[in-house]
């Protein structure tokens, strides 16, 4: 039906700029369905729109940076699916009637009222070139906004309602899902209201018209709208891993996350022993990796496809790897992941990939080994070191992000084992650091291991239970989330000190999962329900 449409919410009004030149930009040129973002105004008329003759929208009021920025927000955004997200013109005119948008950005809002923007849902395949409006002087210019606005109002003519929230008796709080978290991993769904958190993504919980409503933001997408997904680009196995190569002793990789099983394979091969580093950063439009889509996590594989290492620093959405490898074939599995805050359900887009190689000193260390593990509330290490050179300083470092190491204890040359209670809470990362009497300096593996053993935490009182209701026991305000084993979000919400009831409804016979979180940490249990 034509005639139910839903607003975002609006920010304060604020002054324009100069009407700008609009670059012709596309995100996919090969793609039949368009989203055309019109920047340079529009007479609308013949639409559903236009009960009271034409609406003469003015340009955007952003100059060509801004729009630039706009753009490639969106198209992230949209980066998954086979879809162009276009500023020419003449790309949405080229494009079938039933399987494009365009999405008008404009200060002119008064013919409809004060919203952040509006659009007709499922719009999109009407057929008869509908718009959908997002009104930049209500959002105060702010690109970040705009773009946010953007993303949610064409979400709408895809067939999407807003995202809520509910409390844990089922009572609405709001229509927009705020999202949950700081800084750059604090999250909030795009069909929510993503202005104030830095990550936005695609959900899948309840929708407008009802905590059990659950809508799948990417089923919903690809289901009826003449699209789905991009074609993958590479290969999840290692059988198929495509292969790059060193040039000049380093190597770069563009690539896409389509969908929330894709993993990517990387071979490489190391000439020779020595240092490997590698940057893995989604696609952003600023610092903190603002506008991404991706949490990136990278697994290191040597020949034999056992593992050597994961990287996925808790607090960031990139990675970084540095680390000494011996000569031979490796593999790198990139894949999108959730955080404490953001779920596991469409970590979804661009990242770039850039290895570096540095060479080492043919064979004067042959094996630089680092095991840890957990002993009560202390972590304990040993090392095996089998080298021809002597050792003139080891030191065990440790990280808490997976960039940064500090470190922790300079053992004696002759010492192969320390432990200590470490201070530090949450995910931590170690490795030993060696020198030789040549100067050669080493960096061994790098152990994980979390410490959570003394830290307050939430508890379920009981693992069984016959309802939907579920006691836990908590020390403070922690965040919590009940899911299935699809990762379907059945209940989220905060904690207080002392007993609380969680409502879970939709949970039948079987075993779920609560996760609860705090400050960069999170633990969860198993719950069954009989």
């Amino acid at each position: 039906m034509k005639n139910y449409f839903l607003p975002v919410l609006a920010l304060l009004l604020g002054a324009g700029t100069a009407r700008a030149q609009v670059p012709a930009l596309s995100s996919y040129p090969t793609a039949t369905a368009v989203l055309f973002l019109d920047f340079d105004g529009h007479t609308v008329s013949g639409t559903s729109w236009n009960t009271s003759g034409p609406i003469f929208c003015a340009p955007s009021g952003l100059d060509n940076s801004q729009i630039t920025t706009v753009f490639n927000r969106v198209a992230e955004d949209y980066r998954p699916f086979n879809l162009n997200v276009t500023t020419d013109s003449t790309r949405y005119l080229a494009a079938p009637i039933d399987k494009r948008m365009r999405v008008i950005l404009t200060p002119t809002y008064q013919w409809y009222g004060s919203a952040g923007g509006v659009a007709f849902v499922n719009s999109f395949i009407w057929g008869d070139d509908t718009p959908c409006f997002v009104f930049t002087g209500l959002l105060n210019y702010n690109v970040k906004n705009i773009a946010e606005a953007t993303a949610h109002e064409s979400g709408h003519t895809l067939g999407l309602f807003h995202q809520a929230s509910y409390n844990s008796s089922c009572v609405k709080t709001t229509d927009y899902n705020p999202g949950t978290g700081t800084g750059e991993i604090g999250w909030a769904p795009i069909m929510g209201v993503g202005y104030y958190q830095n990550f936005t993504l695609w959900n899948n919980g309840p929708n407008s018209f009802g905590c059990t409503n659950y809508q799948s933001d990417l089923s919903v997408i690809t289901g009826n709208n003449g699209f789905t997904y991009r074609t993958d680009d590479y290969a999840g196995t290692f059988a198929s891993a495509s292969t790059t190569t060193f040039t000049n002793n380093q190597f770069s990789i563009n690539g896409v996350i389509e969908q929330s099983a894709d993993q990517d394979l990387i071979r490489f091969v190391q000439p020779s022993y020595g240092r490997f580093q590698l940057s893995a950063v989604p696609y952003n439009v600023g610092t903190g990796n603002a506008g991404s889509d991706l949490d990136l996590q990278v697994t290191l594989y040597n020949s034999s496809q056992a593992q050597i290492s994961i990287y996925n620093p808790g607090g960031l959405l990139s990675s970084v790897i540095d680390t000494i490898l011996n000569a031979g074939n490796y593999y790198l599995k990139i894949e999108g992941k959730g955080n404490v805050y953001a779920p596991n359900y469409a970590s979804l887009g661009s990242y770039a990939l850039e290895g570096t190689f540095t060479e080492g000193i043919p064979l004067p260390l042959r094996q630089l080994t680092l095991q840890g593990q957990l002993n009560g509330d202390r972590h304990q290490f040993s090392w095996i070191v089998d080298a021809d050179e002597t050792i003139v300083s080891q030191v065990l470092e440790v990280s808490t992000d997976g960039r940064s190491f500090a470190p922790v204890s300079q053992s004696a040359t002759a010492d192969r084992n320390f432990s200590y209670k470490p201070f530090a809470t949450g995910n931590l990362q170690y490795r030993l650091n060696v020198v030789f009497d040549n100067e050669r300096q080493y960096y061994s593996n790098v152990v994980r291991l979390p410490n959570t053993a003394n830290t307050p935490k939430p508890r379920i009182i009981n693992n069984l239970t016959e309802s939907n209701m579920i006691s836990v026991n908590s020390p403070g305000n922690y965040v919590y989330m009940v899911y299935d084993f699809n990762g379907k979000t059945l209940a989220r919400g905060i904690l207080v000190a002392g007993i609380n009831t969680i409502t879970a409804k939709g949970m039948t016979g079987g075993m779920y999962m609560v996760r609860f979180s705090k400050d960069g940490q999170q633990w969860t249990e198993k719950i069954v329900r009989q």
